[in-house]
């Protein structure tokens, strides 16, 4: 998708970090963009600063935990601008617990949020881009979590759902004129650790076990991280290599070299238990 101008996107979780990053680098390439979020205050806020740069962008506000609140939210993206040329899946939470307090609720917000609306957001948006013919693109945010065990195991577990589905809609949906990146960024300045502020009441349980975000509470790494974030990369950088990755249509949007030793380690790894079967006979 080389020319931007003009296109509609859809962005999840556009009101802060790197949602809004995303939304603000899009609005400066031209496209128009219609900006979701559980937060109306910073919602606002957000469209307030953006419109007063000219730019044609809408909001709505919708929990992407629940389809039918993506579905409502799909229904006035097309009453706005008529049609959908890009979806970024963005919305994320942190946290789900680690070993020993994990709850149901943690479990089902950490899922519902951060992999089952990038399911409904592709069987929302997937045909709203395949109406109109011109193809278009979807990118969806996952994590280096979601190449590299780091953090919580709900957490790694949506992350790695978000890297799986990504991947396999790339050839399935290439066909079709659709094309699918994934983003996995590192440390960037967003409020990741904040994410209990916006638990529903119905998963009121997950509170307990995102006190401190998306890192454990005890140890030398969740140190590490709160610091990484503080001083992260700004969204805004984030938001531009995302205008550029779907330009390009990358399949791998990454933000920095910082895990990579790591996940080539994880590699050697991965290939170290295939050399050990290599000269082996299979048993009929």
């Amino acid at each position: 998708m080389k020319d931007l101008a003009g296109k509609v996107a859809f962005v999840t979780g556009a009101a802060s970090g790197i949602g809004l990053g995303i939304a603000t680098a899009l609005a400066q390439a031209g496209v128009k963009v219609m900006m979701c979020d559980i937060e109306q205050d910073a919602l606002d806020k957000a469209l307030a600063d953006l419109k007063q740069t000219n730019a044609d962008v809408e909001g709505v506000i919708a929990d992407v935990s629940l389809k039918e609140a993506l579905q409502a939210a799909a229904d006035k993206t097309m009453d706005r601008f008529g049609r959908v040329d890009i979806l970024v899946n963005n919305a994320g939470v942190g946290g789900g617990g680690s070993y020993g307090e994990w709850t149901d609720a943690g479990w089902s917000w950490t899922i519902g949020v951060n992999l089952m609306s990038v399911v409904w957001g592709v069987e929302i948006f997937g045909p709203l881009m395949e109406a109109h013919g011109e193809g278009g693109q979807i990118v969806s945010t996952a994590s280096i979590a979601g190449l590299l065990p780091v953090t919580q195991p709900p957490y790694n577990v949506t992350k790695a759902g978000v890297v799986a589905l990504s991947e396999g809609l790339r050839a399935e949906l290439a066909p079709r004129g659709i094309g699918v990146s994934v983003l996995c960024p590192g440390f960037i300045r967003t409020r990741i650790l904040e994410s209990n502020r916006n638990v529903p009441e119905r998963f009121a349980g997950a509170r307990d076990t995102t006190r401190e975000g998306a890192v454990p509470r005890e140890s030398e790494f969740a140190d590490m991280a709160r610091q990484a974030i503080e001083h992260g990369i700004d969204p805004l950088y984030v938001g531009e290599l995302v205008r550029e990755g779907i330009e390009g249509d990358w399949p791998y949007i990454f933000t920095d070299n910082t895990f990579e030793p790591a996940i080539m380690e994880r590699f050697a790894n991965i290939k170290a238990g295939f050399d050990r079967i290599r000269d082996r006979t299979p048993r009929h």
